[in-house]
C-alpha cells in the first residue's frame, strides 16, 4: 500500500477541500498583489496630480513616504490579524481582510491631496498584511506534510500574478489620461465579491478548531480554579506566549531578521525597478510608462516562477538550502541589473531573472514559518515575522527614496539597500530543517 501511495502523483493525493482552500488563499493574495503593484505603478502619476507643480522634483521622496505609510499599515494590520486569526479562526479573518482592503482600495480613487492619499494607503495596508497571514496558516494546516511546500508556493505565486495583472491593466488604463490612477483603484475594489465564494466553499482549519477547543477547556479550568502550567500556556495572550518559551522566542527572532532582509530588499529595490528602466527608456526617447509596464510584467513573470519554484525545491531539497540559495542569488543579481548594461531588452531579461529570486524568496516564509511554531500561536508568530519587518522596510523605502534624490539616480541607492541580504545569509543556518515533518501541535 505504501509503494502504491508513493507512486501516485502528489497532486492526486489532494481532495477538493484542499484545492479550494489553496484557490481561496491564492485569489486573495492575487488581489493583494494587484493592489500593491498598482501603487508602485501609479504613485508617481498620482502625486503629479496631487502635488503642487513646485513639488514635482521631490516626487521620489513623496513616493517613498506613501509606500512607507502603506508598509506601516501592513505591519500593524498583519500582526493584529495574526493574533485575531488565532482567536476567531483563519477563515473569518480572511473574509474580514479581503472586504476591508477592497473597500479601502476603492476609496483611494477619491483622494484629493497627498495626505488623504497616504491615509487611505495606510488603511489599505492594514488589511493587505492580514490576508497573507490567514492564507499561509490555513493552506499550511490543510495541506499534507509531503506537499506543503508546493501548496504554499502555489499560494505565494498569487502575489506575482497580481503584480503581473496590474502591469497588464496599467498598460491599457495608463494611457487613458491623468485620472488613470483613480481607475486602477476602482478596479481594486472588485475582490470584495470573492468573500461570498469563500464563505460557501472552504472550511475552517480543523487544526485551529482543535487548538481552540483546548484553549476553551483550559479557560474553563482556570475559571474553576484548577489551572495547570500547561493551561496557563494555552490561556496566555498568544503574542506574549510567542516570547515566553526560549526556543520559540529564538526561532521568532531569527526568522524576524530573515524576513527583514526579504522585506527591505524587496521594497527598497524592486519598487524602483520599473521607474528605473522607464527612465532609461525615456532617455532614448521612448515612452517611460509603457516600458515601466513591460518591466513590471517581465519582472513579475519571473517572480511567479520563483514563488512556485521555491516551493517545489523546498520539498525536494529542504527549506534551509533553498532559502540560502535564493538570498545569495538576490544579492548577486542586483548589481547585474543596475550596473551591467543600459540595453533595454537585456535589462528586461535580467529583471525577470532577479524577480525569480528577489521576489520568489518570499515563499520561504510561507513554507518554513508555519512549520516552526505550534498551532495555538501559529498565526500570531507568522503575522509577527512576516509583518513586523514592514516597519523597517518602510524606513528603508523612505531612505532609498531620499538616496535616489540625493545621489541623482536609482543605481547607487539600490546597491546599498541590497547589502541587507547578507543578514539573512548569516542567520538562516540557525533555524532547524523541517521538510516533510508534521506541523507542531
Amino acid at each position: 500500500m505504501t509503494d502504491m501511495t508513493a507512486s501516485v502523483p502528489w497532486y492526486r493525493t489532494l481532495n477538493r477541500t484542499q484545492w479550494n482552500t489553496l484557490l481561496a488563499s491564492n485569489l486573495g493574495w492575487v488581489f493583494d498583489g494587484f493592489e500593491a503593484y498598482a501603487l508602485i505603478l501609479t504613485v508617481g502619476v498620482a502625486l503629479r496630480q496631487l502635488l503642487d507643480p513646485s513639488q514635482h522634483a521631490q516626487i521620489p521622496a513623496y513616493a517613498g513616504a506613501i509606500i512607507a505609510t502603506t508598509l506601516v499599515g501592513w505591519g500593524i494590520g498583519g500582526m493584529l490579524a495574526g493574533v485575531l486569526a488565532d482567536y476567531i479562526g483563519r477563515k473569518r479573518t480572511m473574509i474580514l481582510a479581503i472586504l476591508t482592503y477592497s473597500i479601502m482600495t476603492g476609496l483611494s480613487a477619491f483622494a484629493w491631496d497627498w495626505i488623504s492619499f497616504a491615509v487611505l494607503r495606510f488603511l489599505v495596508g492594514l488589511a493587505v498584511g492580514s490576508e497573507w497571514v490567514t492564507g499561509t496558516s490555513i493552506t499550511a494546516e490543510l495541506w499534507p506534510d509531503k506537499a506543503r511546500g508546493k501548496g504554499v508556493g502555489l499560494f505565494q505565486c498569487g502575489f506575482g500574478i497580481g503584480f503581473f495583472i496590474a502591469s497588464l491593466v496599467w498598460l491599457f488604463v495608463g494611457a487613458t489620461g491623468p485620472g488613470a490612477w483613480r481607475t486602477m483603484y476602482l478596479i481594486g475594489a472588485l475582490p470584495a465579491l470573492l468573500t461570498f465564494w469563500i464563505r460557501r466553499s472552504i472550511p475552517e482549519s480543523p487544526l485551529w478548531e482543535e487548538s481552540n477547543e483546548r484553549r476553551r477547556a483550559a479557560q474553563e479550568r482556570k475559571r474553576g480554579g484548577e489551572e495547570s502550567m500547561h493551561d496557563r500556556s494555552l490561556t496566555r495572550l498568544t503574542f506574549i506566549e510567542l516570547f515566553a518559551d526560549p526556543e520559540i522566542r529564538r526561532r521568532a527572532i531569527i526568522a524576524f531578521l530573515m524576513a527583514t532582509s526579504s522585506a527591505v530588499g524587496f521594497w527598497g529595490i524592486s519598487s524602483w525597478i520599473p521607474p528605473y528602466i522607464g527612465s532609461i527608456a525615456a532617455k532614448s526617447g521612448l515612452a517611460a510608462p509603457q516600458w515601466a509596464s513591460f518591466t513590471g510584467m517581465t519582472y513579475n513573470a519571473g517572480s511567479i516562477i520563483g514563488y512556485v519554484g521555491f516551493g517545489f525545491l523546498a520539498d525536494a531539497f529542504g527549506r534551509k538550502p533553498t532559502t540560502l540559495l535564493f538570498f545569495a542569488l538576490s544579492l548577486i543579481l542586483t548589481p547585474a541589473l543596475f550596473l551591467l548594461t543600459s540595453d533595454l531588452y537585456l535589462l528586461l531579461l535580467i529583471a525577470a531573472v532577479l524577480g525569480i529570486f528577489a521576489s520568489g524568496q518570499f515563499t520561504w516564509m510561507s513554507a518554513w514559518l508555519p512549520e516552526l511554531f505550534p498551532t495555538k500561536l501559529r498565526a500570531t508568530a507568522v503575522g509577527f515575522v512576516f509583518n513586523g519587518p514592514r516597519f523597517l522596510a518602510a524606513i528603508g523605502t523612505l531612505v532609498s527614496g531620499w538616496m535616489i534624490v540625493e545621489f541623482g539616480g536609482y543605481a547607487n541607492a539600490c546597491m546599498i539597500v541590497a547589502t541587507i541580504y547578507i543578514l539573512a545569509l548569516v542567520v538562516a543556518p540557525f533555524l532547524p530543517e523541517t521538510r516533510g515533518k508534521p506541523l507542531p501541535e
